[in-house]
Order: C-alpha cells, then sequence, then structure tokens
C-alpha cells in the first residue's frame, strides 16, 4: 500500500494484512504470524515480530533478550530464573519475556517448557531458508481454547472435568450475564456496554441517586469495572465512554482510577483522552473474538497459528 506502510498478503485462510511491511515488494514470500482476529469483511491481521507463547515463557525469535513480568518481585526468583533462561536461549539468539506463572511453578517444569519452545522456535528458524512452497503454507496452528485459558491463567487452579460441571459451578449463568450489555455499579447505578460495528458504546448511568456527587461516583465505579467488562466480552478497538454528569475539576480524578484499572490489563490499552463533546475515548487492542460473535458462530475458535505466506 502505497503511503500506508502495509502490504496485504495471501494465506491459506484468505487475504491478510500486514501492517508493517517496509522492504517488502509484490510476490515475494515471508514468515509471518496471526496477530488477532479477522472481523466479518476485513483481512486478517498478521505480524511479522514471531512468538511462541507458553504459560511461563513467551519466546521471541527475532527479539534477543530476557525481560521478567513486574508481578515477579522475588529478586532472589528473578536473578536465577534470568540466568536459566539466558543459558538456554542465549546461544541460539532467542530471547524470551517470563511470565508470572513462573512464581507459581517449579524451576524443572519452566525449563521443560522453555526447552520445547526452543525446539519449536529451531524448526521455524529453517524454514527461513527453505525453498518458498508452490502455494502459502500453514507452518504450526495455534493453540485450542482450553489449552489458550489454561495458558493464561498464572494463578493455581484445580481444572474440574466432571459432567455438569458447567451448571454446578455457573458457568452458563456467567454467560447470559456477559451477553447483556448492562453492567450494576456499587454505586447504585450502571453502564452498558454496545458494541457496533465502528466502535464500541459504553454509556454510564447514575440510577436512582441524584446526589451532587453520583455522577462522579458512577464514573469511579465504571473505571474500575471496565477492564474486566471488556475483556469477559472480547471487546477492543475504539471505545467511547459516554459518562455520567460530574464537574470539569473532577475529570483528573477519573483518569486517575481509570489508569489504575489498565495498568494490569489482559491487552495493551490507550487512554487516549476527551472529546469536545465531553467523551472519553480508549484504544484496547482486540486479542479475540468477542463471545456474542464466537456463540453465534457455534464454537470456540483458537487464534494465533503461525504461517508462511505469500505476498
Amino acid at each position: 500500500l502505497k503511503g500506508g506502510g502495509g502490504a496485504f498478503m495471501q494465506t491459506p485462510a484468505g487475504r491478510g494484512f500486514l501492517r508493517q511491511a517496509k522492504g517488502i515488494s509484490p510476490g515475494t514470500w515471508h514468515l509471518v504470524q496471526v496477530s488477532g482476529y479477522a472481523e466479518a469483511g476485513k483481512a486478517i491481521p498478521l505480524g511479522s515480530q514471531l512468538c511462541l507463547k507458553g504459560r511461563c515463557a513467551i519466546l521471541t525469535l527475532d527479539a534477543p533478550g530476557v525481560h521478567l513480568s513486574r508481578r515477579l518481585e522475588d529478586r532472589a526468583l528473578r536473578t536465577r530464573l534470568q540466568e536459566r533462561a539466558r543459558a538456554l536461549l542465549e546461544p541460539f539468539g532467542f530471547g524470551c519475556i517470563l511470565r508470572s506463572a513462573c512464581a507459581h511453578t517449579e524451576d524443572a517444569t519452566i525449563t521443560r517448557e522453555i526447552l520445547a519452545l526452543r525446539t519449536r522456535a529451531a524448526d521455524l528458524r529453517k524454514q527461513r531458508g527453505c525453498a518458498p512452497p508452490p502455494a502459502p503454507v500453514e507452518l504450526l496452528r495455534g493453540e485450542g481454547p482450553h489449552l489458550r485459558a489454561h495458558r493464561d491463567w498464572a494463578e493455581p487452579a484445580e481444572v474440574v472435568h466432571s459432567p455438569g460441571c458447567f451448571e454446578i459451578h455457573g458457568v452458563m449463568e456467567a454467560l447470559e450475564a456477559v451477553l447483556h450489555p448492562r453492567e450494576s455499579l456499587p454505586s447504585g447505578g450502571s453502564f452498558f456496554v454496545e458494541p457496533t460495528r465502528a466502535l464500541v458504546a459504553i454509556d454510564v448511568n447514575t440510577g436512582g441517586d441524584s446526589s451532587r456527587v453520583a455522577g462522579l461516583k458512577a464514573n469511579l465505579d465504571c473505571a474500575r469495572a471496565l477492564p474486566l467488562a471488556l475483556r469477559l466480552r472480547g471487546l477492543g478497538g475504539q471505545i467511547v465512554l459516554d459518562l455520567a454528569p460530574m464537574a470539569r475539576k473532577d475529570r483528573p480524578l477519573f483518569e486517575r482510577a481509570l489508569r489504575a484499572a489498565f495498568r494490569h490489563a489482559s491487552e495493551p490499552t490507550a487512554l487516549v483522552g476527551w472529546t469536545p463533546l465531553g467523551h472519553y475515548e480508549l484504544q484496547r487492542k482486540r486479542g479475540r473474538m468477542p463471545v456474542a460473535q464466537v456463540l453465534g458462530l457455534g464454537g470456540l475458535w483458537g487464534l494465533g497459528g503461525l504461517w508462511g505466506l505469500g505476498g
């Protein structure tokens, strides 16, 4: 795309779009990774920075160095993990990010996972030196929903497999609640989450509270509850908040609450700021397909496959 910096690529599942495509010319082959899900009528989002994600580590093929999650606060643990990862990966030129799950995992388990990721990364590196295939081909498929859920759950947990566990643990009721647009707030107010094709609209209401600070209380409660509401619904992209009425001098207080709430969000979120009409805008990465769309398709799809694609 002239002037846009991106390129459309042919993939085994249809047309994909690579945002950073500097130096890529038509008719060439490249190893890229699916970086998200494709909205209806749009190309599959692709990335050229390849990584392999595990429960304890994320291995990077083209970015050497060892980095650790900020949630790993124990200095002795950080030093031990960093030295182990460097010994395993630096001779191969790979890098990694050690995740917060390392705090609850034995060293031997972490080592086995890094070795498995290293083997897969070495196999993919060999593909770069091979002759191009006659057509775009998928080299590595991403995990299914069960493995992805376990991989991204950092805390120790008991996995339940018994028949009827959805009913016993209220899973169906929780899904029904997530599909409903209304979220109740501790102050007595509520907010509605309504996705459209262009953006996600958030409308905050004070409910029956008519006090002078009702709007501020509802907005602060919404700021604290919003990251979880978006995560459970699988929503991202442009998000616009139509807040309850509050004084302009209270805006910094709302911004601090919002910043604190999104500090440990599951997906990167940019707090863009206020619009001339007094709305607040955010930009959140679309990490997965919205729950409503998944259930409408009748299945759960895993993402993150790694493909060798034709330009």
